[in-house]
């Protein structure tokens, strides 16, 4: 296939990415999607699973949940007006489903879930809830996407850097996901938030848009391994900053932070997602 053909290939890849985050309180007809990306709903189907790893009805429902667990963490809205947000008829089937993902129904998720040890440590002060390991950095070359606006959103950044490597024959297993936060989101309203969706690369690498090189520098790093939805990721934070920094001996160098993830949130459940925090020493 040539450059042609590919570059309209990948076009189509970010429309149905795009129209996909941009309607999610809406209901989502996948044959929609198919006639968005102009190819037959069979033959579309089965491309999007072939570049993604997983059904269009599958991506749906994964982003609908993890918004759902956000919105559970971070606000006060209701358990019903969450599972109408996540397109559920009722929040009977609602709660089965979220139980059956995230190993809690919502209500007790809200109440009991594994955001509530970071709050629970963070007011006790105790520095002792996560290991927090100091660790020597290579410096490290990147292609990112940029992002702006939630960073709970940054996903729909990562369909579009992938979806591009892929259409360009530029992806490679060994490819190491990376998130790069610029701005403090208790500081910044959210819709002004800017990150990267970034891979490492190594050797010579074509940069065209919407790819963009990025870099990350080398040396001594407070590395925090955190396990379980990325929706915990902002009391983790917190517990890090208010709790484990003071408590350490250690200062934060004013550079840009990072995560690092280790496994993917289309092929493991959001209890097991690893992430690594990395904020410079």
């Amino acid at each position: 296939m040539g450059d042609a053909a590919w570059a309209i290939y990948e076009r189509r890849l970010h429309r149905v990415s795009a129209y996909i985050h941009a309607h999610l309180d809406e209901e989502l007809d996948l044959d929609r999607l198919a006639e968005i990306a102009c190819l037959s709903p069979h033959h579309w189907h089965r491309i999007y699973r072939a570049v993604h790893g997983e059904t269009l009805a599958a991506t749906v429902k994964r982003l609908r949940l993890q918004r759902a667990a956000a919105d559970l963490v971070g606000t006060d809205l209701a358990i019903e007006a969450i599972a109408r947000r996540s397109g559920y008829p009722n929040i009977q089937s609602f709660t089965r489903t979220f139980g059956a993902v995230y190993g809690l129904p919502p209500a007790r998720y809200r109440k009991e879930g594994s955001h509530k040890a970071f709050e629970i440590a963070s007011i006790e002060r105790n520095s002792e809830m996560y290991d927090v390991t100091l660790r020597q950095i290579d410096p490290l070359a990147l292609v990112g996407v940029a992002h702006s606006g939630s960073y709970m959103a940054i996903g729909q950044a990562f369909e579009t850097l992938y979806g591009t490597l892929f259409a360009r024959n530029l992806f490679r297993p060994d490819m190491e996901m990376i998130g790069i936060y610029l701005d403090d989101p208790e500081l910044v309203e959210a819709e002004k938030l800017r990150s990267f969706a970034c891979v490492t690369t190594t050797g010579d690498f074509q940069v065209d848009p919407p790819l963009a090189p990025r870099r990350i520098d080398g040396g001594r790093y407070a590395v925090l391994r955190h396990k379980g939805p990325y929706s915990d990721m902002s009391k983790a934070y917190r517990w890090l900053y208010a709790t484990w920094l003071p408590q350490s001996g250690h200062a934060i160098r004013d550079s840009v932070m990072f995560e690092k993830y280790l496994n993917n949130p289309r092929e493991v459940a959001p209890t097991e997602l690893l992430t690594e925090i990395l904020p410079l020493e």
